[in-house]
């Protein structure tokens, strides 16, 4: 029975969901890349400077810094995409898919400045902290409470249960291959984990994130640059392999250039995330003084995920030559690639990345979850309740299928992606104001704040009303 379900969801996918969502992704990536006038090339060191807390930045007490924000998002970005969902791409789309993972990765990463910025620009102010997301622009700026229960429904179903199961599958995978432990067991000790952070509020997941996320991530990096130096004379061959591939005549003869693209595409969005409307959830807690400023960090974002960690696992699974390993894929390949590399410690790093890179996920979906829960209710039993549920879910995932998993993410993340690219295209007009507002001040050498009054086609942004 789960054999035939996977198979009807895989289908589902690859047949009709999955050429509609890049389709969709394409078009309104390219539409804000163009109507921005490239917003996400044309300030990277301002991106840098606003994420590390530099200009505009928010010294409150109580509130959620830009960093600890863009720390949330990335907690979710960078997790099992990274390291197993790039192998998987490999194995199944060749080299070449790598390259279309770039390609979504800077398309996308216009697509990720419109959705945080509105996330901003609608947030609403609970106590000492800000939420919003596509659901409360849906609401606000659309006018439909319905589509926004709709898009709080399925975030929720994706993300701190779907997602959440695919990131507990893959930590109890590695550790079952490196040190045979029981994923059974693994899927407790997350599972309890998993509830003693999320129990702990806002303030709890912003902090742990803050931490772990840089720490592990420069890590990875690090090791990843210790490979390459010890492969120099490969990189050029590992470069050419994968350009080539991306667009190889055999390829296209053969009928398998569209699973290389098609693959790609998909692993990288479940890695990036870049207009699937995950990422403003986070975007919208921060404390900032305009929109903007965080729309550029959550920019950033996608291309710390894509262009560099991503890059780093590709970078790891082609110089030890992947298909020297038939039969391996997912976080395995990794794994065994590094290994061949670096010898037991390599083994072992990817083990330890694995768990801490996709714990982080946990929790950075989780809080998806809770910013959407409550835009339906503010009951404390049904977030109880709601919290229990994803703890469940991190121990059923630790047992659960990989394939049946990774399909069920794929077609759950399209269905909410398509309502999110809807919502940001249909607020444009905002986005594009919301910029020109930015933009105006910084040629006046203003250290740009908004307010809702100099952009008259954004209504009903009451956090910003002093």
């Amino acid at each position: 029975m789960t054999d035939i379900l996977t198979h009807a969801v895989s289908l589902l996918n690859d047949r009709f969901l999955g050429y509609v969502l890049m389709a969709a992704l394409l078009f309104a990536g390219l539409y804000f890349t163009f109507a921005t006038r490239f917003v996400q090339f044309v300030r990277p060191k301002e991106m840098l400077r606003l994420m590390i807390g530099g200009e505009g930045s928010s010294k409150e007490k109580g509130h959620i810094s830009p960093f600890q924000a863009f720390s949330i998002s990335t907690a979710s970005r960078v997790g099992t995409g990274n390291i197993a969902g790039v192998a998987i791409a490999i194995t199944v789309g060749g080299p070449g898919a790598v390259f279309w993972m770039w390609l979504i990765a800077v398309i996308g990463a216009a697509s990720a400045f419109a959705e945080s910025t509105l996330a901003q620009v609608y947030k609403v102010k609970t106590g000492a902290h800000f939420r919003g997301g596509p659901a409360y622009y849906m609401q606000t700026a659309l006018g439909s409470r319905r589509l926004g229960l709709a898009f709080s429904v399925i975030i929720t179903l994706t993300f701190a249960f779907v997602f959440n199961s695919v990131q507990s599958n893959t930590i109890a995978q590695s550790l079952s291959a490196t040190f045979q432990v029981d994923s059974l067991l693994s899927g407790i000790v997350l599972a309890a984990l998993t509830a003693v952070i999320i129990f702990g509020g806002l303030k709890r997941i912003a902090a742990f994130s803050a931490v772990i996320v840089p720490v592990f991530a420069l890590g990875y990096i690090a090791i990843t640059v210790i490979v390459m130096l010890l492969n120099l004379e490969k990189l050029p061959g590992v470069l050419g392999i994968i350009l080539s591939d991306a667009f190889s005549l055999r390829n296209l003869a053969g009928g398998a250039l569209g699973a290389t693209i098609m693959t790609g595409a998909r692993r990288g969005l479940f890695s990036n995330e870049a207009g699937m409307g995950s990422a403003p959830n986070a975007a919208a807690t921060a404390n900032t003084s305009h929109p903007v400023k965080q729309g550029y960090i959550q920019t950033f974002s996608v291309f710390v995920d894509t262009l560099i960690i991503c890059s780093c696992t590709a970078f790891i699974v082609l110089l030890a030559d992947y298909q020297a390993f038939p039969g391996l894929e997912g976080v395995a390949l990794t794994q065994k690639a590094l290994t061949q590399e670096l010898g037991p410690l390599g083994n072992y790093f990817i083990s330890a990345s694995v768990l801490l890179f996709a714990f982080t996920s946990i929790i950075g979906n989780y809080y998806y979850g809770q910013a959407n829960v409550e835009f339906v209710t503010r009951s404390r039993l049904v977030m109880a309740l709601f919290r229990t549920g994803v703890s469940v879910m991190v121990l059923l995932g630790a047992v659960l299928q990989l394939k049946l998993v990774w399909n069920m993410a794929d077609l759950f993340m399209t269905v909410m992606a398509l309502l999110n690219i809807y919502a940001i295209f249909r607020l444009r007009r905002q986005v594009l104001d919301v910029l020109a507002d930015y933009r105006r001040q910084k040629k006046a050498g203003l250290d740009p704040h908004f307010n809702p009054a100099d952009v008259p086609s954004v209504k009903h942004a009451d956090a910003w009303v002093k």
